[in-house]
């Protein structure tokens, strides 16, 4: 990524917002009206800027948001401070060597890095990772643990603006899980594609091999993470009972996560996240590691805003294994500082330098909880 003249990140500032939701996202384990975010914005000493953003959940990354303003501002902004944000594995070097995991936390220094080195190169992102497919990449619309009455309602509307596939969460619990994905199918038909998510909860396998054995007369595209993200050895158990295609999202975060799912060959795709493992560069090589294995790959969405959704897309146009994307945290809120466009069911990623996003200050401004600076 380096190129003359040499440039050195001179100062940060770490911006905690709060971003509402134009309705609450209900999945397994929560229910979120507003989506807490950090945003990262990286200055260099030759007067570029560059964004990056954050989005922890305890649930998934075992971070919350105060506490990642706090690590970005103690501990991750001054390691690597001074140095070129070109120089990403150096840069991912002092990130580790000055806290273990904090995948959230990272991801946004990662972020703003790559956006600076594009807008100091003059080009895409992609265009540093080596190039992109030419077609504009596609979300699935993502329907909440709602009653299936609302669920059916919402997935007509969505084939009617065009979506292919439907994601749709369950594991709550409440016993209606199977109805929310009868009435679903019944209503559309067999011409859209539906996924669910358990976000793990499904709670162990036995339930999960019942609940697989149930959604096969629908025609499920794939399972997602439908027991706990600790739990790799009942992927396996999982895999000898049916013949769906299984996705692993939780429970993979590092390599040595992806190394027993390629050695047990107990999932047919894996579910990476930005925030889960750090950023572009951590899931760019783990999506390297994941063809060599022979499994194929989705980016997640954890609700990021455009920054961070922009920067799922640049590392999914530029690598062929990645042959899913659901970041769709834009679309779903009902105002956020950045400007990512959509014509559904297509995300618009243009030529622009970097990750190609524009701030709005004001609105950064009025979503503003706390804010804080790092200097050189």
């Amino acid at each position: 990524m380096n190129s003359e003249p040499y440039m050195k990140i001179s100062r940060a500032t770490v911006t905690l917002i709060d971003v509402p939701l134009l309705e609450p996202f209900v999945v397994s384990y929560a229910t979120y009206a507003s989506m807490p975010s950090v945003i990262l914005t990286l200055e260099t000493d030759d007067g570029l800027t560059g964004y990056g953003e954050s989005v922890p959940d305890g649930h998934i990354t075992g971070e919350t948001p105060t506490g990642t303003v706090e690590a970005l501002k103690t501990e991750l902004l001054p390691a690597v401070m001074g140095l070129d944000p070109r120089d990403i594995t150096a840069i991912h070097q002092r990130l580790n060597q000055a806290l273990k995991g904090c995948g959230a936390a990272k991801a946004a220094v990662d972020i703003a890095c790559w956006d600076l080195a594009g807008k100091a190169a003059g080009r895409p992102i992609y265009a540093l990772l080596g190039g992109r497919r030419p077609e504009q990449p596609t979300i699935a619309k993502v329907l909440s643990i709602l009653e299936p009455e609302v669920l059916v309602a919402q997935a007509v509307q969505a084939r009617g603006e065009g979506y292919r596939h439907l994601k749709m969460k369950l594991g709550s619990g409440d016993g209606q899980d199977i109805e929310r994905v009868r009435a679903v199918r019944a209503a559309i038909g067999s011409d859209m594609a539906i996924r669910v998510d358990a976000n793990q909860g499904w709670g162990d396998t036995a339930t999960a091999r019942t609940m697989i054995r149930a959604l096969e007369p629908f025609g499920i595209d794939w399972v997602e993470q439908p027991i706990p993200a600790d739990d790799i050895d009942g992927f396996r158990l999982l895999r000898q009972d049916t013949s769906a295609r299984l996705m692993a999202d939780e429970s993979v975060v590092d390599a040595s996560d992806l190394a027993r799912f390629v050695r047990d060959r107990s999932v047919d795709m894996v579910n990476l996240k930005l925030m889960k493992s750090g950023g572009i560069t951590p899931c760019h090589r783990l999506a390297t590691q994941a063809e060599l294995g022979g499994l194929k790959v989705q980016i997640g969405s954890m609700l990021e805003t455009s920054v961070a959704s922009a920067a799922g897309f640049h590392l999914a146009l530029s690598h062929p294994n990645i042959v899913s994307t659901e970041l769709s945290g834009p679309i779903k809120f009902a105002t956020e500082p950045g400007d990512l466009q959509y014509i559904l069911p297509n995300v618009q990623i243009t030529e622009r330098p970097g990750l190609g996003v524009d701030m709005d200050t004001d609105i950064l401004a009025e979503l503003t909880v706390s804010e804080c600076e790092v200097s050189a």
